[in-house]
């Protein structure tokens, strides 16, 4: 029995193995749209509801206006190379919330939230683009599914069931707070460093796209690098993100390809 049931486990990842397009990483992801998306919409207007919105009207007025260029970007490239459906499940939306945290995250189906304490960090409406590309380059490359899919072989596939019944449970709550580092300090750098690094090359592609300037992805981590207390962080190799240097380097090398595929990408 226990053979037949790691059999099944084994079949269910290579049936779910899929590509990340654009970077043609291998990925396996277990996780249904039909039923993640419903619950991640529902996970967030249930945040909106438990937390403050800005009232900054200017900076509201130029995150959504980033983010609705970055998402008609995401869009296009989705639609030129046969993700139509995808495209069409996406409910793009984008909110600034009044907290100090240093942090901004994506859910599936391109549900944005950015928290004022990581515009110093962003500086800049470029700034604030390199941010908002690399959000949405993780749902786009279907990085919370994959830690889902991850807790699926944790055993803890009954909490993640329950994503999809009720936005209120509170394990459910807790595992996409877990996930897609709702209310963490470190939201944004949540996700693991190879999820990391894919979401930094992304971002930079996406925001080319949309026509920002890509230098400003590298000074993003310059300055997140020189935050007070930034040089208490763990080695790089306790941690499950890139160095804010590792970062810096690996977007100076890609910033070629980064042009070169966003004009490929504009001219579909």
């Amino acid at each position: 029995m226990k053979k037949l049931i790691s059999l099944a486990i084994v079949t269910l990842f290579i049936v779910s193995c899929s590509t990340v397009p654009i970077t043609g990483r291998k990925r396996v992801n277990i996780m249904n749209d039909a039923e993640i998306l419903p619950a991640s919409f529902a996970q967030y207007e249930g945040f909106l509801k438990e937390n403050k919105l800005s009232t900054n009207a200017k900076m509201t007025n130029e995150v959504q206006k980033v983010g609705l260029n970055i998402s008609k970007a995401v869009d296009k490239f989705m639609r030129a190379n046969g993700m139509v459906a995808e495209a069409n499940a996406y409910r793009w939306e984008f909110n600034l919330i009044e907290d100090k945290t240093v942090n901004a995250w994506c859910m599936p189906g391109g549900k944005v939230v950015f928290y004022t304490g990581i515009l110093p960090i962003c500086d800049n409406t470029d700034g604030i683009a390199a941010v908002m590309g690399h959000e949405v380059a993780h749902a786009f490359a279907k990085h919370g599914q994959e830690r889902m899919t991850s807790a699926y072989g944790q055993q803890l596939g009954g909490v993640a069931v329950a994503l999809g019944t009720n936005n209120k449970d509170p394990k459910a709550k807790q595992l996409w707070n877990t996930i897609y580092g709702i209310g963490s300090q470190v939201g944004m750098l949540a996700y693991s460093r190879t999820h990391e690094t894919e979401a930094d090359k992304l971002g930079m592609v996406f925001m080319i796209m949309a026509g920002y300037q890509p230098q400003e992805a590298i000074n993003v981590w310059i300055r997140m690098s020189q935050r007070a207390n930034s040089g208490s962080a763990p080695p790089e190799f306790l941690s499950t993100h890139p160095s804010n240097e590792t970062r810096i380097k690996n977007l100076k090398a890609y910033l070629p390809t980064a042009i070169e595929l966003a004009n490929k990408y504009n001219a579909q």
